[in-house]
């Protein structure tokens, strides 16, 4: 039986790259967005019914909750629900305000949070969902300069892996999807904010914007294969719970989970030393 997928953030990049993987194995999308005519020009091709464009800015709570209920009247119900849309706010720590943080988290957080608010009662009712959340290997390995967008991914995990715990009875399944660098807009100029202010110690390493603008259009990850990629695991009666998607991601990722298990050996009895006699 063909699924009926919700994507945030489909204008672009991997959003785009998984409604079209879900287009050709027969499924239906409803692609979403802040910018709609940006989501229907990168569907230009695609003459189908199969395919529906609902506006949503996923920072905005109302705006999920009518773009979920918009999908299931179209097609009745959502069987994958993929949280992809979000930007990257990249640079020193210190150097960002409380606002381009709070803002981070409005968009990348909260945005995940609203929309499986919103998704939630509609995959209960029917007993049956998966929801992809798009995490980063930055939601695995903290990077320099990525402190906000880290943060925010991090948070995307805890809250994936708990509430995934929370469902499982009701037949909805959770995977956070924990891309390496894939050629999309994140760091188009366009989509990444760098912070306003500068502090001077920090001015003898360089400018960050030097550092990640030249990984742009240089990525080696394909969304369309993440997307195809992404329609197998939909497929999955038991999908995994995490999937490092790219090579460069496991090659991150790898090492430094390696190295925590590490470090719980390594401080094992100072761990126990803790527990309490009763």
């Amino acid at each position: 039986m063909s699924k009926v997928w919700f994507i945030t953030g489909a204008g672009s990049g991997i959003g785009t790259g998984i409604a079209r993987a879900a287009l050709k194995a027969g499924d239906r999308v409803v692609a979403t967005g802040r910018n709609l005519d940006k989501v229907r020009g990168a569907f230009r091709d695609v003459m189908s019914d199969n395919i529906a464009f609902v506006q949503l800015d996923v920072a905005d709570e109302a705006q999920a909750e009518a773009a979920v209920a918009e999908a299931v009247k179209r097609f009745g119900r959502i069987d994958v629900t993929v949280n992809n849309a979000g930007y990257s706010l990249l640079g020193h720590f210190e150097e960002m305000t409380v606002p381009e943080l709070e803002h981070q988290l409005a968009t990348n957080f909260y945005g995940v949070v609203y929309v499986m608010r919103a998704v939630l009662p509609a995959m209960r009712k029917q007993r049956s969902g998966h929801i992809l959340n798009i995490s980063s290997v930055a939601g695995v390995v903290g990077f320099k300069h990525c402190s906000a967008y880290a943060a925010s991914k991090f948070a995307v995990e805890g809250l994936s892996l708990s509430v995934a715990a929370e469902v499982e009875p009701f037949g909805i399944k959770v995977t956070l999807v924990e891309p390496g660098f894939f050629r999309t807009d994140l760091l188009d100029d366009r989509n990444v904010k760098w912070p306003g202010n500068a502090i001077e110690d920090y001015a003898a390493e360089g400018k960050p914007k030097d550092v990640w603008s030249a990984y742009n259009g240089t990525q080696q990850g394909d969304p369309e294969k993440l997307g195809e990629a992404l329609v197998k695991i939909a497929g999955m009666t038991n999908p995994p719970k995490q999937f490092h998607a790219g090579s460069d991601a496991l090659a991150v990722a790898r090492p430094a989970l390696e190295a925590r298990l590490q470090e719980i050996k390594d401080y094992e009895e100072l761990s126990r030393s803790t527990d309490g006699n009763f």
